[in-house]
């Protein structure tokens, strides 16, 4: 049997290597602690369930929902974005419902981009970004992401072979898997380089609430991230997507929203439409309960991740790990110690093995990963503890 050859590319998938390792993991009685996945084990919250509950029994939401009716949750994300970031949005045409952010981001690469141009995408970096664009035909120039560079890339070194054939940027801040966050001046930057090489400016933004307050203590409830349209409020280049999996921790229910510039509102529309229909109508009640309802179950969510991380951060220095403190998402990228540097895969795969714990090697994010480890926060701070304990007995038996 022949396959079209944009599968090539999707063929390596280190994060299915890791979830065959921590198969064999549990297979062989290891007791698992999965700190590879950012999949919040936090609940919903009861308004949203309710809402949602409260919509099985109505039959108008049982069938297909078209655009239209769409209406209620596009204006409920546009009153909700303009109050939050100050920046006006017409709900009819630059809002798009969407079943998951990955769906949007994977999805517009479609509607941008013929085969051989490029998108320039972050390395390291979310892998559904590589996906879409490796599905469209196009070709990736990975901006490195380094740490002495703020885990921000050095627009100045794209070369200009690249740009001639260039389409689109993708973006996303507070960045995973680094932990960066980047201010709405290095946002401004992005627009402007954009505009002057035609460009779309695509920001992948799921971490919006997740941005915790310099050195620790008490959380801040205004810390949140700039938005990219707060750089560029006319929506010249720009289009920006927002998950409710993070904030009201509605991972499993797959539901997310575009805004932005109109024309790639209406282009990623017509992809969609070839592609699926909107997400089920009770779902949508519940987005727009969340968007709608009491905003403290965000504060209290991040609060969590903090002590979580402040926990973690501490025991891993503890044993000798010195790991930054990150300052956003729900993440710790950690540095790989000797022998490991040049071997993430190596590491994750001997430890998930070992110890039952699993973590994202930081490869599988892109080349600049390499020698790094991600460790998501999705568990209680005893659990955590536990499983430094089990990091520190893996380590001392090599170091």
């Amino acid at each position: 049997m022949q396959f079209s050859e944009r599968l090539e590319p999707l063929r390596s998938n280190v994060f299915a290597d890791m979830d065959r390792a921590k198969a064999q993991a549990l297979a062989a009685g290891r007791d698992l602690i999965d700190l590879s996945l950012g999949s919040s084990d936090l609940p919903v919250a009861d308004h949203i369930i309710d809402r949602i509950r409260d919509s099985l029994d109505d039959p108008k939401t049982h069938g297909y929902a078209l655009f239209h009716s769409t209406q209620a949750f596009r204006e409920a994300a546009a009153h909700w974005y303009t109050q939050k970031y100050g920046v006006g949005v017409d709900p009819e045409t630059e809002v798009l419902q969407l079943i998951g952010c990955q769906e949007g981001t994977a999805h517009l690469p479609l509607a941008i981009l013929d085969p051989g141009d490029f998108a320039l995408l972050q390395d390291p970096g979310y892998p559904s970004h590589a996906g879409g664009v490796y599905l469209a035909g196009g070709q990736i120039y990975a901006m490195p992401m380094l740490a002495e560079n703020q885990f921000l890339p050095k627009f100045e070194e794209i070369p200009e072979t690249v740009l001639a054939q260039a389409k689109m940027m993708v973006l996303s801040y507070p960045h995973n898997p680094t932990t960066a966050i980047a201010p709405l001046s290095f946002f401004r930057e992005a627009v402007a380089f954009c505009q002057k090489h035609g460009l779309v400016l695509v920001h992948d933004f799921p971490y919006a609430d997740f941005v915790f307050p310099e050195g620790g203590g008490e959380s801040n409830t205004d810390a949140i991230a700039p938005s990219v349209l707060q750089a560029d409020p006319e929506k010249t280049v720009s289009i920006e997507f927002f998950t409710f999996s993070k904030s009201y921790n509605m991972g499993g229910f797959r539901i997310a929203f575009a805004v932005g510039n109109a024309e790639l509102i209406l282009a990623l529309r017509q992809v969609k439409a070839a592609i699926d229909f909107n997400q089920y109508r009770g779902i949508l009640n519940g987005a727009i309960a969340a968007l709608t309802g009491p905003q403290q179950l965000i504060a209290d969510t991040v609060d969590t991740f903090r002590e979580r991380r402040d926990v973690f951060v501490r025991a891993l220095r503890a044993i000798g790990w010195d790991v930054p403190t990150p300052m956003a998402t729900l993440y710790v990228w950690a540095k790989l110690p000797e022998p490991w540097s040049r071997d993430s895969v190596g590491f994750c795969t001997q430890l998930v093995q070992e110890t039952g714990v699993a973590a994202s090697p930081g490869v599988g994010f892109g080349k600049s990963g390499e020698g790094y480890i991600r460790l998501a926060l999705v568990h209680p701070p005893e659990v955590l503890q536990t499983a430094v304990d089990r990091i520190a007995e893996f380590l001392g038996n090599r170091v």
